[in-house]
């Protein structure tokens, strides 16, 4: 089984401009790599057919991509609309300023088919393409967030996969991401 990293990923764990809250001490390159020598502990279904996640133990100082709301953090978290690349409508998301989470214990691989891939007009020569990463303390997959798997109901053409909603799915989304946001430095 082969693995590549897409552009669409590329850009946002390995930005050219490093930030606190993106994968640490490692290149794309190297990041790349160690995906096809080193075994995942275990691979995880994704929540379509076309989609795996590759847990593995972190083994650089990446942090959570997450940090639990409190009372005494909540006046940090901010918001705005934006759009994750150029041909994409911007939406509302939030964060936190000025909260630093821990060094996660796991970094998740977020991959999609080869098949996919050509779908969403991203070819690759591999077997499967990294989309994304999860940086965790779990072994675990966090939820998408809502504002993801509504994009992926439009599909394509609105930077999606296609995957119709799933309500329930949903719901567990929302009830996770009303505890908890992400971070950035």
């Amino acid at each position: 089984m082969s693995i590549v990293l897409t552009p669409f990923a590329r850009a946002r764990l390995f930005p050219r401009e490093r930030r606190g809250n993106t994968i640490q001490d490692c290149t794309p390159e190297t990041f790349q790599q160690r995906l096809n020598d080193e075994p995942p502990s275990r691979v995880l279904d994704g929540y379509a057919p076309f989609c795996k996640l590759h847990v593995h133990r972190n083994w650089t100082s990446t942090r959570c991509l997450t940090v639990p709301i409190t009372e005494a953090n909540r006046p940090r978290l901010r918001s705005a609309y934006e759009a994750r690349t150029k041909a994409e409508l911007a939406v509302l998301v939030r964060w936190f300023e000025g909260v630093e989470s821990p060094v996660a214990n796991w970094l998740i691989p977020i991959l999609y088919s080869r098949e996919q891939l050509a779908k969403e007009g991203e070819p690759i020569d591999a077997d499967w393409g990294i989309v994304g990463c999860l940086y965790t303390m779990e072994p675990a997959e966090i939820p998408m967030a809502p504002i993801t798997m509504l994009r992926n109901a439009l599909g394509v053409d609105e930077g999606g996969s296609g995957v119709p909603l799933d309500r329930e799915a949903y719901r567990r989304s929302v009830a996770f991401w009303e505890a908890n946001a992400n971070w950035r430095p």
